[in-house]
């Protein structure tokens, strides 16, 4: 895989030290834990600069500052986000937040903070994380000298950074309005907390259906060019053994300066995609609408990568389209009708705790509205307000949260001073209750979530220049970190702009084994299977072509991958044998060689591989009216 242009600081692995206790909800903080948030980076081109940051974000390295607001991506390879490292190329969701960092080798256990060959920063990082919806801490608005802002005089120099230095909640006064936060959800206009929130049906001013399928902008497609002449028939010219594309859609119109579109969710009749203000549903087999198109009054701002377990999902989407909107607009839709449940709007909390982003996640039955500094939990199924997370102990604030099989919450705490650390907690879901805290030493920052259940954490040290790779076991205690001599490369979203705390592609976990990619360099990459119980290699396995290969899913038997399409043919979709001694890749679905070009086009992807269906989309849409881009595809034999 390829770096992105201006790649954040780099260095080797290295192990957390000093490791604080782990204790219940009401331990006291370790005076030696200090550290902050962190996270894997590849900022996506063409993503919006501006977007508010965390105040807890200091020390983001100067080389990976933001694209320009407004500026397409180019038409090159995908950008790749930095990797982990504290685990030396063994062989770091795309989940805290860290940066890019050079390779060193994993192989040496050692404490937290103890560097291995550690690679000088801006050199390519062995994780390479590209473009896949990421986390990263809420973000901050950019100021001059901010950490990650280009400054005059070359990328990321020039004017010193005026908050170094300076505790968290100095900056978050500094700049104050402008701090990303989430907030409480009312079904009207918000309150208090001694209010309830009540859901209601949408009424004005909220998304409205489109009037017929013809107005739907990403027309039915039957692989014949989806009512467009300039592509032809996708399907012609297809060999035997190859599958064939059962339907794709262009993408909607979207502003100049690009617009998200990180939703999909596969049902078992439905494809549902979001692209800047709509939602789309297309019938798995051939295209055709399943429902009209949904049209929000503005821009969709943060999804739930889940749903429910009958198909529900959560959109928010702005107030206005005024550059102090906030993300503060909730819907709730069925992916299967279309049908749209319970509505409500996010109210701003505390000082300095706006609702300019929010970070949406589904846990069972609970909905959680993560902002900067706290969050809130729903009934995702009427919009009943169930508990708050806000500030606790010794200055510790929830900065984001990670649902699926479980809840975790992810908290800063004791900024600037001599217990300042990062600690993760999981949570009950149904009552917000603490069942346990994982404290991390000073330095430290959690920055992704590569795994929930079981919990694999991606930590950062800056001053070490090193990464780290925690697995948990159920009760918070440490059970392994992974020792590895390998660049691995998950894809993950551009941390400071994406909240996405378990949004890396390519890192996979089931009970025992963690799958990670490795970085391609020359020839094709390898996703090596490590232990769990000793963070050590099981096993590794090549890709197939000479295409990187990436891991998706398991599915109880084998782990399901997906080798991107190469110059000379369309990616494929492989099962790997988890079990036994061989595990060779078997061949599950081989796209056309004559959409390998659309295929390779996404810069920003998301892909599934549901009842022998391929599916992918893309998840940032330029805004290039010349560009004629795809919206998403679907494979199949």
């Amino acid at each position: 895989m390829s770096q992105p242009p201006s790649q954040p600081p780099q260095g080797g692995f290295g192990v957390p030290q000093d490791q604080p206790p782990t204790g219940g909800a009401d331990a006291s903080p370790d005076p030696r834990s200090q550290g902050g948030f962190g996270a894997p980076q590849g900022a996506p081109q063409g993503a919006p600069q501006g977007t508010p940051q965390d105040p807890r974000s200091q020390g983001t390295p100067p080389n990976t500052p933001p694209p320009p607001h407004g500026t397409p991506p180019p038409p090159a390879q995908p950008p790749q986000a930095p990797a982990p490292q504290n685990i030396p190329p063994a062989g770091p969701p795309q989940p805290g937040y860290g940066y890019p960092q050079q390779p060193g080798p994993y192989a040496q256990p050692g404490p937290y903070g103890q560097p291995q060959q550690p690679g000088p920063y801006g050199g390519p990082g062995p994780y390479g994380y590209g473009q896949q919806p990421g986390y990263g801490y809420p973000p901050q608005a950019p100021y001059p000298g901010a950490p990650g802002i280009p400054q005059p005089g070359g990328p990321g120099g020039g004017s010193k950074n005026p908050f170094k230095g300076k505790p968290a909640l100095v900056i978050a006064a500094a700049v104050a309005g402008l701090l990303v936060v989430g907030g409480t959800v009312w079904a009207v206009t918000g309150g208090g907390d001694d209010k309830k929130p009540v859901a209601e049906h949408s009424a004005s001013g909220s998304p409205s259906a489109s009037a017929s399928a013809s107005d739907d902008p990403a027309n039915p497609g039957d692989g014949s060019g989806d009512g467009g002449e300039e592509d032809g028939d996708l399907n012609a010219g297809r060999k035997a053994g190859e599958a064939k594309v059962l339907w794709y859609k262009s993408a909607p119109d979207a502003p100049g300066s690009g617009a998200d579109a990180s939703g999909m969710w596969i049902t078992g009749k439905t494809a549902v995609k979001s692209a800047y203000k709509q939602l789309f549903a297309f019938n798995v087999g051939d295209g055709k609408p399943t429902w009209p198109a949904l049209t929000f009054p503005q821009k969709i701002c943060s999804v739930t990568p889940q749903k429910t377990a009958d198909d529900k999902v959560v959109i928010a989407y702005m107030s206005s389209a005024a550059s102090s909107a906030k993300c503060n607009q909730l819907q709730q839709v069925d992916l299967n009708t279309g049908a749209k449940g319970w509505s409500g709007k996010v109210a701003d909390g505390d000082l300095f705790d706006s609702t300019l982003s929010v970070e949406l996640s589904v846990t069972g039955n609970t909905l959680t509205v993560g902002r900067s500094m706290s969050g809130t939990a729903y009934d995702v199924t009427s919009g009943k307000k169930l508990w708050d997370k806000k500030k606790y102990g010794s200055g510790c604030y929830p900065a984001g949260f990670a649902g699926g099989p479980k809840l975790l919450a992810v908290s800063s705490c004791g900024a600037g001073s001599s217990t300042e650390h990062d600690e993760v907690q999981e949570l009950d879901p149904a009552t917000g209750k603490v069942r346990w805290t994982k404290k991390f030493p000073k330095g430290w920052r959690v920055g992704r979530a590569y795994s929930v259940d079981p919990v694999v954490l991606y930590l950062t040290n800056d001053a070490k220049k090193t990464v780290n790779i925690t697995v948990l076991t159920g009760n918070g205690d440490e059970r392994s970190q992974l020792k590895s001599d390998d660049g691995l490369a998950p894809e993950c979203g551009f941390a400071i702009l994406d909240r996405d705390l378990t949004g890396c592609f390519g890192a996979v976990a089931d009970a025992d084994t963690l799958y990670l990619p490795t970085e391609a360099k020359s020839g094709p990459n390898e996703i090596v299977a490590f232990s769990l119980a000793t963070g050590k290699e099981k096993w590794r396995v090549k890709s197939p072509t000479d295409a990187t290969m990436m891991p998706m899913k398991t599915d109880g038997t084998g782990l399901i991958a997906y080798v991107e399409a190469s110059y000379d043919g369309g990616g494929r979709v492989v099962s790997i044998p988890t079990g036994g001694t061989v595990h060779t890749p078997t061949k599950l679905l081989q796209n056309p060689q004559g959409t390998a070009d659309i295929e390779s086009g996404f810069y920003s992807k998301a892909v599934d591989y549901v009842d022998g269906r391929f599916y992918i989309s893309t998840t940032r849409l330029t805004g290039n009216d010349e560009a004629k881009e795809k919206l998403m595809l679907a494979f199949g034999k």
